[in-house]
């Protein structure tokens, strides 16, 4: 079942843990990529110094996070990676959660069946002996966006609606084996907001980040 919009507008740091073990779904013409969303980072609004939107910055590269919950802000860093992140929270309050890393998933094997939510799909066989997953692939936020092709024209898209772009229901993921800890590469916001526990992960799982 695809997310609806009461998901995503509630407050990223609720959105960020919530969004652990649900699927993001990219179709490419006949063609769709499934992500397990396994890391995660809040960024609740104009008072976090690491947001975009400090202290109400508004300019044509933000203009999307003001959006109510759901839908996407993508940009590039260093000129080569691109962030996707995704809009949360209420109408004209600028606040978003960055997906850091996906777990792709492949549906043709009956051994998925098998594993527990918070168990990783890494390195398992389908009947036919052939990987069914990567936990390397996506593992890392630009990393993530080539494994699902997204550029600059997912910019405002919105996945409650989206035909291309959309997040779904997934695996429940017990408290116990949600991890959290200070985001990465955040250091210019200083040490009071970089310190932050605001990045979530399933703990154990390869295809984490770090």
């Amino acid at each position: 079942m695809k997310l609806s919009r009461s998901f995503f507008t509630q407050p990223s740091l609720i959105v960020a843990k919530k969004l652990l073990g649900k699927y993001i779904v990219r179709k490419i013409g006949k063609k769709t990529l499934i992500g397990k969303i396994v890391e995660t980072e809040a960024y609740p609004g104009p008072y976090d110094r690491a947001s975009h939107a400090y202290r109400g910055r508004r300019t044509a590269r933000t203009e999307v996070e003001w959006k109510e919950g759901g839908y996407v802000y993508i940009y590039l860093v260093y000129g080569m990676y691109w962030q996707l992140n995704i809009t949360t929270g209420k109408k004209d309050y600028p606040e978003c959660v960055l997906i850091r890393a996906l777990e792709p998933r492949f549906s043709n094997s009956l051994e998925l069946k098998h594993k527990k939510p918070h168990e990783s799909f890494a390195n398992i066989r389908d009947k036919n002996s052939r990987w069914i997953s990567d936990a390397k692939l996506a593992n890392g936020p630009g990393k993530l966006c080539n494994y699902l092709k997204l550029d600059k024209s997912f910019y405002g898209e919105d996945v409650t609606k989206s035909t291309r772009l959309w997040l779904t229901e997934g695996d429940r993921i017990s408290k116990k084996y949600i991890a959290h800890g200070s985001r990465i590469n955040i250091d210019y916001a200083g040490t009071h907001y970089a310190s932050r526990p605001w990045r979530f992960w399933i703990r154990h799982n390869p295809s984490v980040s770090r």
